[in-house]
């Protein structure tokens, strides 16, 4: 497994060999973050930024903003406050579903969203 900053610079990287406007100075400029902040986020010298800057990295490299918030060891602020309304249900839920396979919660999802549960 990666570590976020390793991630990004592979992906980036990877779309940079086809789009030139994928460096890390025009990258950084597009997010808001300086150029050398960016290059060691990817070197893993500093650590990652903000969930703001993280959601726009997720948008330029074409990545889901919840994979590379979980990565960076974060959360994002619309689901810790789904969280914080009611903490002890969706604790409990997270525990029964950690060991099911990815089908299985798959299937939960699909149920409550259609209303057949």
């Amino acid at each position: 497994m990666y570590s976020f900053g390793s991630y990004v610079r592979i992906r980036r990287e990877a779309l940079n060999a086809d789009d030139k406007s994928m460096s890390v100075r025009q990258v950084a400029q597009r997010i808001g973050v300086e150029p050398a902040f960016l290059s060691k986020v990817e070197r893993d010298v500093a650590p990652p930024p903000s969930e703001a800057k993280i959601v726009a990295l997720a948008k330029e490299l074409g990545e889901d903003p919840d994979l590379l918030l979980a990565m960076a060891g974060k959360v994002s602020s619309d689901l810790q406050e789904i969280i914080r309304k009611r903490p002890q249900l969706f604790a409990e839920l997270l525990r029964q579903l950690k060991g099911q396979p990815d089908h299985a919660i798959l299937y939960i999802v699909r149920q409550v969203s259609d209303g057949n549960w």
